[in-house]
């Protein structure tokens, strides 16, 4: 079977589908993560629309464990941790982008080049 068992941090079995995980593992464009966690986990889980980006499949035990704790706040610390720091490395990663599309229209400008709008102008404005 394509089933197998892996232990979570707190020593319990999860069976998880290897099939899923690597088919379905998609390229974000622009990132260095992929996607691990699938629509259908997704939605089974109730993650909101906001925040299925790359770091799901870390929300996902992140709100079970919460679920599980009654929100107290340091039974999921070791989660919460590897979740917020996967979310601060996306922004990271973002701005990194900007910085780059930034510097290149400086270096357009430069060169006496038109530049290319982020924002397209409307008719009106």
């Amino acid at each position: 079977t394509n089933l197998y068992r892996a232990i979570d941090k707190r020593g319990k079995f999860a069976e998880k589908n290897r099939t899923t995980k690597v088919n379905l593992a998609m390229e974000v464009p622009g990132s260095s993560k992929k996607m691990i966690a699938t629509q259908e986990e997704m939605v089974e889980n109730k993650v909101p629309l906001a925040y299925r980006d790359q770091c799901a499949h870390l929300l996902i035990p992140l709100n079970k464990c919460r679920q599980s704790e009654f929100y107290l706040p340091w039974k999921c610390e070791d989660e919460r941790h590897t979740y917020e720091k996967c979310a601060y490395e996306l922004v990271m990663e973002r701005m990194l982008q900007m910085q780059k599309i930034r510097e290149e229209e400086a270096r357009m400008k430069q060169k006496g080049h038109q530049s290319i709008p982020l924002i397209p102008k409307t008719a009106n404005a």
